[in-house]
């Protein structure tokens, strides 16, 4: 049994098909084929029921794909340790972000880390949550960056900023001419909110649900955009709330619309996550540094209450 033959397994296991999984590893498909069959031959068992289109795992295939996905991990660890020993910050970094997030967060550190660490490869790729926990569970991504907690016992987190929320409302709404929001004004049935999948959405709901009961959730508009939720608002169809970060992009004519929360400002948690494996390590934290440091300069709210973007 080797490295190689357990990664030619998970590369089966995720593509389903042996000739992408080959193309993947930059190998033939007979070189792989013949690796993979010499492990079964080994364990006397078989790994993948080749008669199902596509492939699919036998029920010990699953187990040993775990099992290899550990393995595997922790072969990469050595390399880290060769890295931190040096005090190398470099290779190829999967760094996942969510929607409501990206727009803004990215363009404020990525040139500065691209010049701080050029040695990284950084490939990002704008996910939800949920796409964000099982890629890194399964080893897809390095790390993320998305609201929290999530209490997710294989993945942890260090929390970069809190972010409050700032109330979007429109000249037509009854709290426009309030000058502060309180939380316990906010109403569901007039709130523009994203749709589905969504964490920034289940914070609002949460924020809503904390002085309100509801027993049905009524949303006639939902979108997939925070800038279509702001033109949505501009008609008259309601309020929304924006992360702070993003009422800096908000036009001068439309700044008449932002109103701020009576505190402690409600706030969502934002941090970088990643596998409880701890890889490449001094790349996350360069990610850490860099980005804190950063935002401390955009965001001075210092009185805040953080809002889960898990349902309570």
């Amino acid at each position: 049994m080797t490295i190689t033959q357990l990664y030619y397994v998970l590369a089966v296991a995720e593509q389903q098909n042996f000739t992408k999984a080959a193309e993947k590893c930059f190998v033939t498909q007979p070189t792989l084929s013949m690796q993979i069959q010499k492990l079964e031959d080994e364990l006397d068992i078989q790994i993948f029921d080749r008669t199902k289109k596509p492939i699919e795992l036998t029920d010990v295939g699953r187990k040993i794909v775990t099992q290899a996905r550990n393995i595997v991990n922790e072969s990469y660890r050595i390399q880290d340790i060769v890295d931190q020993q040096k005090g190398f910050i470099g290779g190829e970094f999967k760094l996942g972000i969510i929607p409501t997030i990206m727009p803004t967060l990215l363009p404020m550190f990525l040139k500065t880390f691209i010049k701080r660490h050029p040695k990284v490869k950084l490939k990002i790729e704008e996910l939800t949550t949920e796409e964000i926990i099982s890629r890194i569970i399964d080893g897809h991504l390095d790390a993320a960056i998305v609201a929290t907690p999530l209490e997710q016992e294989l993945i942890k987190e260090r929390v970069l900023y809190y972010e409050p929320f700032v109330s979007y409302i429109p000249k037509s709404h009854r709290l426009h001419q309030s000058k502060k929001i309180d939380v316990s004004e906010l109403d569901l049935d007039d709130m523009l909110l994203l749709e589905d999948g969504h964490c920034f959405r289940d914070g609002v709901i949460n924020l809503c649900k904390t002085f309100k009961s509801h027993t049905e959730d009524k949303f006639q508009i939902e979108s997939g955009s925070i800038e279509t939720l702001i033109k949505l608002s501009n008609e008259g169809l309601g309020m929304t709330l924006l992360p702070y970060l993003h009422t800096l992009d908000v036009k001068e004519s439309e700044k008449g619309n932002l109103h701020y929360f009576n505190e402690p400002t409600p706030a969502r948690e934002v941090s970088i996550i990643y596998h409880k494996s701890e890889l490449k390590m001094q790349i996350i934290e360069a990610l850490q540094s860099i980005i804190a440091g950063i935002i401390r300069g955009a965001i001075a709210f210092q009185n805040v209450e953080i809002i889960s973007p898990l349902p309570k």
